[in-house]
């Protein structure tokens, strides 16, 4: 085991990484995406500018202390901290990497549980900070890649359920991406596809909208049944439709034709509607229906069931449906719209 509180005496790490809009999720799970990689597949997401923020600093010997916004605070044994409470992941990410003594703090601009990847996010950004912080012992800084494969692996073993991978792409490399899932050699089962360049992107934030449903998500919940309903071979048709919807509304914002892109999503979000209605709330029905009225597409993020519900559109349209959102979240109380852009820079380690 380090002696970690001797290196942070030289200094507390931290880093940063942003949340994530997304389109095509669950395709990112190598359960669906192995038997349909021959329709080739892929996850549509947007990194967008509200970060998770994760520092380390020294705590009580042989313990792990952890705080986040939305949560109690938390601190257990290095050798008995539990992966299953609801900041779990960071004590795993810790145990991993045999931190003892430290106090890690979790400061996110997105609300709790909010179907963005925040607990994804902040798995990334704290792997980072202890490989920075572990460089004083002679190890070699880990690469963005090695960082998002680790982020899986260790949230898939405590999770429970199967995880994806396009939260923590999105968090560490950002920008505005496809990615695609293939067979490699190397062990590495995506490749990237850049959709849009950063040059596009403060035009571009004219064409989204987000808005916070005010009620938090469970996303295993959602993500468990179509994981049962699609081992069991059932709606496998649906799925197949799923990816090609994703792939059209990929290659329609690709020519930035945002009302072709809209009417891609909203099929998507209409098949998902079919396999569990409980996708979206009652305002997140609301919030969809109001955006098909104004010409715009509409989509719950992550595995839905609460949390947050985006939508693109043509400029116009976009201003139009703001107005519409903006009544329909009134009715909810901390429902509200996310001022949002999207970031080209991913994650940063200080």
């Amino acid at each position: 085991m380090h002696n970690t509180n001797k290196l942070l005496e030289s200094g507390y790490p931290e880093a940063s990484a942003p949340c994530r809009i997304d389109m095509g999720g669950t395709l990112d799970i190598s359960t669906f995406y192995y038997p349909l990689m021959y329709l080739k597949p892929c996850t549509f997401n947007i990194a967008v500018n509200l970060r998770t923020r994760v520092y380390v600093l020294p705590f009580d010997k042989g313990k792990v202390k952890v705080s986040s916004r939305g949560f109690k605070s938390a601190a257990f044994s290095i050798e008995k901290s539990p992966f299953n409470h609801p900041l779990g992941l960071m004590f795993a990410v810790a145990s991993f990497f045999r931190a003892d003594g430290v106090h890690i703090i979790i400061d996110s601009s997105s609300p709790p549980r909010s179907a963005l990847g925040g607990s994804s996010a902040a798995a990334v950004a704290l792997i980072a900070a202890f490989s920075k912080l572990y460089e004083q012992t002679g190890k070699k800084p880990m690469s963005r890649q090695q960082i998002v494969l680790l982020a899986h692996a260790i949230e898939q073993s405590v999770a429970g359920v199967p995880c994806g991978l396009q939260d923590q792409l999105a968090a560490a490399f950002g920008g505005v991406n496809a990615w695609c899932w293939k067979r490699r050699l190397d062990g590495v089962p995506y490749t990237k596809r850049t959709i849009l360049k950063k040059d596009f992107f403060a035009d571009f934030k004219k064409n989204l909208l987000l808005a916070y449903c005010g009620i938090p998500h469970e996303s295993k919940n959602i993500n468990s049944i179509w994981v049962s309903q699609f081992v069991s071979g059932k709606h496998r048709d649906l799925w197949s439709e799923i990816v090609a919807c994703t792939n059209n509304f990929v290659d329609a914002l690709s020519s930035r034709n945002f009302h072709e892109a809209a009417l891609f999503m909203n099929k998507e979000t209409e098949i998902r509607k079919k396999m569990t209605p409980g996708v979206l709330d009652d305002i997140g029905r609301k919030l969809v229906k109001a955006a098909v009225y104004n010409n715009c597409g509409a989509r719950f993020t992550g595995a839905g069931g609460g949390g947050c519900i985006w939508a693109i559109g043509e400029v116009s349209d976009i201003e139009k449906l703001k107005t519409k959102w903006e009544s329909v979240l009134s009715q909810k109380k901390e429902a509200c719209l996310l001022n949002i852009e999207p970031d080209p820079e991913g994650l940063i380690i200080k």
